[in-house]
């Protein structure tokens, strides 16, 4: 990777680009590459994003993804096959669930469980997004905020990679966590989220499902970070390794995602070398389109 910022969703596209695969042990099959990055193993999101892919390209009967639970089980090697394969539990009149298994390398590094459901007529209800939260206009992108600073572990092809290499551009509220603490050490954030440019058709799946992939894909860049900020643990912190252990999200409602959309996430919990954040997705009329939850490993050595 070059140190000019990329400032393009086409990452996202290549990384939730499948191709059918033959079957070995379960129903459907499907092959995918990770995506560059400048650490020593792949983004946990391509995982997510391209297992959600994979199970949404098993459904055919018009049921839409409603939640998925995964594990990571070992760190994925960057640019490198991974190969879904996809188990049909259960197709039911309302629900459908499957099991994908990610093998890289012929080991398992990621399994997780994905719901469908029809939909049908019920009570509605959102929780809100907070008041007093800046818009994106007034604050600065990650590549303005990086521009002129160096330190911590941070290199050419991280600060490259952190301003415009990840499909998507995120602003901060209070602060960035990448070299320092801005902002207080409180155990919640918000980061405002929106492609570099529209999002691209991705073969196999229809805008509304590539959208879901969307969100599964950009969530895990941030949902550690309240965690670190209320440790005081900003990314580029020397001797910093982070993992994440496992993950889970709920798709409320569809939602198109190239426009702004706020993160609202907070710290639930850090002990014994682990944490928990969670998120909510609100659109920019605050509609809450999405929920997650996951933990990670957090170690200083």
């Amino acid at each position: 990777m070059t140190t000019q910022a990329l400032e393009t969703s086409a990452v996202f596209t290549a990384a939730v680009t499948l191709t059918p695969a033959e079957t070995e042990h379960f129903d459907v099959a499907f092959t995918a590459i990770t995506q560059p990055c400048p650490w020593p193993k792949a983004y946990g999101g391509d995982l997510v994003a391209q297992a959600a892919a994979a199970a949404m390209r098993s459904v055919t009967d018009g049921k839409t993804l409603h939640s998925m639970h995964g594990y990571f089980l070992r760190p994925a090697d960057i640019g490198a096959q991974v190969r879904y394969e996809v188990e049909l539990l259960r197709d039911g009149r309302g629900y459908s669930t499957r099991q994908v298994r990610g093998y890289q390398h012929g080991k398992p590094i990621y399994v997780c469980l994905a719901n469908f459901a029809a939909g049908e007529p019920g009570g509605t209800f959102h929780a809100e997004p907070p008041e007093a939260v800046p818009d994106p206009e007034e604050l600065p992108s990650s590549a303005a905020y990086l521009a002129h600073r160096t330190g911590g572990t941070m290199t050419d092809e991280s600060k490259a990679y952190w301003s415009g290499g990840r499909s998507f551009d995120m602003r901060h509220v209070p602060g960035p966590v990448y070299l320092t603490i801005e902002g207080r050490r409180a155990p919640h954030q918000a980061v405002w989220i929106k492609p570099f440019d529209p999002l691209r058709p991705v073969e196999g799946l229809s805008d509304p499902q590539r959208d879901m992939a969307a969100l599964a894909y950009v969530c895990d860049y941030t949902i550690l970070e309240p965690v670190l900020r209320v440790l005081d643990l900003p990314w580029a912190r020397p001797g910093l390794i982070t993992a994440s252990l496992d993950h889970a999200m709920w798709f409320h409602r569809p939602g198109p995602v190239d426009g702004w959309l706020l993160y609202v996430q907070e710290a639930v919990a850090a002990d014994t070398g682990r944490g928990l954040g969670t998120g909510r997705f609100f659109t920019r009329d605050r509609r809450h389109l999405a929920t997650v939850a996951q933990e990670g490993m957090i170690r200083v050595v």
